[in-house]
């Protein structure tokens, strides 16, 4: 269903231009073409910027010069789309292929039901935020499952549907980048992402400490305390200010909605007791890995090595494939090797315009780097920033970042596509203008406002769908009602995770290990 409802004021103005906006495919179309004119227009041109090691000389390339546009061909495939980055797009397609196995086999499900069946009335709201900001993990699962569930507990206990819908909503959405498990797909995507952005203009991919970080756990600190700051600033927005307001209000009951519809079956209740002995097995696994053939050494040059570390993706996917493995089995969803294989061929299935995005945005970033034209973006950006005396003030770089990640989310949907445009230009560009921030806090700032604002702007792609649930209690409800309802939570959010943000780069806390 369209979230389009014909609505005034900034809502309707965030409608009709996100409407206009093309496809992030066919923006990165245009961004390709867009570059090999302009290197041909300004091929030549020299700067200078300051490195690590001192000056550094650039000169534009033209890539429409016979030699560049033989190398542009000679690596579209293999280098600057399945090998960028030492090929991260490889990396992404691994974890979904473990969250792929889990997420089909019906765990998240049922795991979703299990817990929202059982929730105490008293702490209804702050479980609902924290169920949802959870089940990001497995976006469909947390929006077309705990969503409508929390509408039927409300129901259930003769309040309004709304008030649970939106509590959860909140949380699957506006908390989407916060969870209490390390190394999930949004994390994976992210932070090997900037490592390649960093590392692409020669920015080290390093904390403020100059420690090396490990891509998919540099934000685990700091997302491990946001999801309880979040569930517990979700459910006081949700007391204070959403139920009072729909509280009095009118709603309607179908007749073919049953809470009966979210019981938990014998054979799921089967599946999550494996699943809990999966877990276990798997950690005793990973324990013994990281204990044995995994363990921290010390190399050749008096450095310490830690696998198990380096290698925290895989073994973040092997607990999810297991612990769906051992509940597909017990549940009965998966009674072959064979359905295993169809729920990881489904999950890629869904990765085809990831597959496709990449292809368009890694050969773009590859002319970036080769050309030369992305390091002069960068020296020009950072000179304004400069120029505005805003090297000094890094707290106001920082909340200047939320702040137009924050707008650009408005009009453009997908973390994927936004970080594609926003990272490669504004890492090494802020790490320019100050050196105190480093890929950790930029990416963090990028997660904080990505997440804040999904749930006021009509080009999230569960908009349309939320709406359709919500009006099943309120027929007449408009999309601009529902983004009212919702921004009180975007603000707080928006507000106090920046505010979390800034506490930990003030006092050097580390964002993650």
């Amino acid at each position: 269903m369209e979230a389009n409802s014909n609505s005034g004021g900034f809502i309707g103005f965030v409608e009709r231009v996100g409407r206009k906006i093309p496809d992030p495919v066919i923006i990165f179309m245009y961004f390709l073409v867009g570059a090999l004119v302009l290197t041909w227009a300004i091929g030549g041109l020299q700067f200078e910027t300051q490195g690590a090691a001192g000056a550094v000389t650039y000169e534009i390339k033209s890539m429409l010069d016979r030699e560049n546009v033989v190398w542009l061909f000679d690596n579209a495939l293999l280098k600057n789309w399945l090998g960028f980055g030492g090929g991260v797009l490889g990396v992404i397609l691994i974890v979904m292929l473990g969250v792929g196995i889990a997420e089909n086999s019906g765990l998240f499900s049922a795991v979703i039901k299990k817990v929202g069946r059982g929730l105490p009335i008293k702490w209804l709201p702050l479980l609902l935020v924290f169920i949802g900001i959870m089940s990001s993990i497995a976006t469909d699962a947390g929006y077309l499952i705990l969503i409508p569930l929390a509408g039927l507990l409300y129901a259930g206990l003769g309040k309004n549907p709304l008030i649970g819908m939106a509590a959860a909503f909140a949380g699957v959405s506006a908390g989407f980048s916060a969870n209490l498990i390390p190394a999930t797909p949004i994390d994976v995507i992210i932070g090997v992402n900037a490592q390649v952005f960093a590392e692409a203009q020669g920015v080290p991919f390093t904390d403020g400490t100059g420690a090396a970080l490990t891509p998919a756990t540099m934000h685990y600190y700091f997302i491990l305390v946001s999801t309880f700051i979040l569930a517990t600033v979700g459910a006081w927005v949700t007391l204070k200010y959403v139920a009072p307001r729909l509280e009095n209000k009118p709603f309607t009951l179908p007749e073919e909605l049953q809470i009966s519809d979210f019981d938990v079956t014998p054979a799921e209740k089967k599946g999550l007791r494996w699943a809990g002995i999966g877990l276990v097995l798997s950690l005793l696994a990973i324990w013994g890995l990281a204990q044995g053939p995994l363990a921290a050494f010390t190399n050749a040059d008096g450095q310490e090595v830690v696998p198990y570390l380096n290698n925290v993706i895989l073994l973040i996917t092997f607990v999810f494939a297991a612990v769906g493995v051992f509940y597909g089995v017990a549940a009965g969803t998966f009674k072959s090797l064979q359905d295993v294989v169809k729920a990881m061929v489904k999950q890629m299935d869904t990765m085809g315009y990831i597959l496709v995005l990449t292809f368009f945005c890694y050969n773009f970033l590859g002319i970036l780097s080769y050309s030369g034209l992305g390091a002069y973006i960068t020296y020009l950006g950072a000179n304004l920033l400069i120029s505005l005396g805003l090297q000094e003030f890094p707290i106001l770089l920082l909340i200047g970042f939320i702040l137009v990640t924050g707008l650009i989310n408005l009009f453009v949907g997908g973390l994927t596509s936004k970080w594609m445009l926003l990272g490669p230009i504004f890492i090494p560009m802020l790490y320019m203008v100050n050196q105190e921030m480093t890929p950790d806090i930029v990416s963090a700032a990028f997660r904080v406002a990505d997440s804040a604002t999904n749930i006021i702007t009509p080009m999230m792609s569960y908009a349309g769908i939320i709406l359709a649930f919500m009006r099943k209690y309120n027929a007449q409800l408009t999309f601009g009602e529902m983004i009212a309802m919702m921004v009180p939570y975007s603000l707080a959010f928006l507000v106090v995770w920046t505010a979390l943000l800034v506490s930990f780069f003030v006092f050097n806390i580390p964002l993650g290990f």
